[in-house]
């Protein structure tokens, strides 16, 4: 982190200048984020952007190698087989916990690694909302690879769209107006010209895909981007439906859900690197750690963080009967990083890739952080706090 940066910044906020943020947001596409925006980015050094890239790049080796889909196999649901699987991911995406280690360096450490798009247009446009309104160095950018915001959305047009026509491709989703991170769609669809449709809106005829338009027509759905959480949809028994992912369909995945499970928490006992917590599936466990406080339990399969238990003893491992569906994970020291004037707060980051048809590795393209003054970064562990919630990275270039 950089303390003169933040210093300026700090000594620079208003809450006036915090509330036209979020005015700027919600008016571009007409549309409040129902989630909390921070009130500041955060500005990391040169020296942490490459020690982060050192961590993508560990990672992908492991899920670029040849044995990866035979080792992430059982990651996929019994009778959740959906046909028409990608050689690859289009979406990669892998947090990291900015955390102190034992001789108190700051060191990124993986906390989730997800083969699964989330806020790739919604973190430009906060980026963009940041620069409009705060004072954020020129030098620093929140995009990777020399891309400007226009050339960032120009390649969301080619990896999603394609050569196809907008109408007929169809970001999916389970109620995608009740969805907290919807905002992402909205700004997804005018940019781009795809249609935002929920599960239960697509039908079949025959093989073919298709939604109701406006007027009621028929518009053939020839590309899905992906945005449904399978732990979801399983849950949803009470939607009714017509399409089912397990149906042979002539569609083309752009994010095909395998890959939300192949890289998932599943991938994290496949890894060892300086930037990753040693982590166990529980069922291969040979012993269970003297210093079991120093663990976190999380289950393989789960939405927002439900089922994750941060203060173990060993009689909660002991009465898990379903152990392979669940992973031991070495805790991470998370650091209170980012000074603010009500105290400091600590940071995650995700740092977003896309995979291009025909490529060897994905590449790093954007960002995104969170800041928590809570026990773990997440909604519910930081109610009546301020300068915590969804931001971006600007890094110095």
């Amino acid at each position: 982190m950089i303390s003169q940066i933040r210093s300026q910044y700090n000594a620079a906020f208003t809450d006036e200048k915090y509330q036209e943020l979020l005015q700027t947001i919600a008016k571009t596409y007409n549309y409040k984020p129902d989630f909390r925006v921070a009130e500041s980015p955060i500005f990391l050094s040169k020296e942490l952007k490459k020690m982060l890239f050192e961590a993508c790049e560990e990672i992908t080796d492991v899920i670029c190698k040849p044995d990866f889909k035979e080792k992430s196999a059982g990651a996929i649901l019994n009778g959740q087989v959906v046909p028409n699987e990608t050689d690859h991911t289009t979406f990669l995406q892998m947090d990291f916990g900015l955390c102190e280690d034992e001789h108190g360096n700051i060191t990124p450490q993986l906390i989730e690694v997800q083969g699964f798009p989330s806020l790739y247009f919604f973190q430009d446009l906060l980026a963009q909302s940041y620069q409009k309104v705060m004072d954020i160095p020129s030098d620093f950018t929140h995009l990777f690879g020399g891309l400007t915001s226009e050339q960032y959305i120009d390649q969301m047009r080619q990896i999603i769209i394609g050569s196809s026509r907008p109408e007929e491709v169809v970001l999916l989703e389970v109620d995608p107006h009740k969805q907290v991170t919807q905002i992402d769609f909205w700004v997804g669809e005018q940019l781009l010209g795809f249609k935002t449709k929920c599960v239960s809106d697509i039908k079949m005829d025959g093989k073919d895909l298709y939604y109701l338009n406006e007027q009621g027509k028929k518009v053939g759905v020839e590309k899905i981007f992906n945005r449904v959480i399978f732990d979801e949809l399983i849950r949803r028994d009470d939607l009714k439906r017509d399409f089912y992912f397990t149906k042979e369909a002539n569609v083309e995945w752009i994010g095909h859900p395998h890959w939300f499970f192949r890289i998932s928490k599943h991938t994290l006992p496949l890894l060892d690197s300086k930037y990753v917590p040693k982590t166990h599936f529980l069922n291969e466990l040979e012993s269970i750690p003297d210093d079991l406080h120093n663990y976190v339990l999380k289950p393989l399969y789960s939405f927002a963080g439900t089922g994750v238990i941060i203060n173990l003893n060993r009689y909660d491992l002991e009465a898990i009967k379903d152990k392979e569906n669940y992973i031991l994970q070495r805790k991470v020291n998370y650091a209170p990083l980012v000074q603010t004037p009500s105290g400091p707060a600590k940071c995650e980051v995700r740092m977003l890739m896309l995979w291009d048809k025909g490529t060897a590795r994905p590449r790093i393209v954007n960002n995104l952080a969170r800041l928590s003054k809570g026990e773990m970064v997440g909604v519910r562990y930081n109610k009546d706090k301020d300068w915590v919630g969804g931001s971006v990275g600007f890094f110095q270039s």
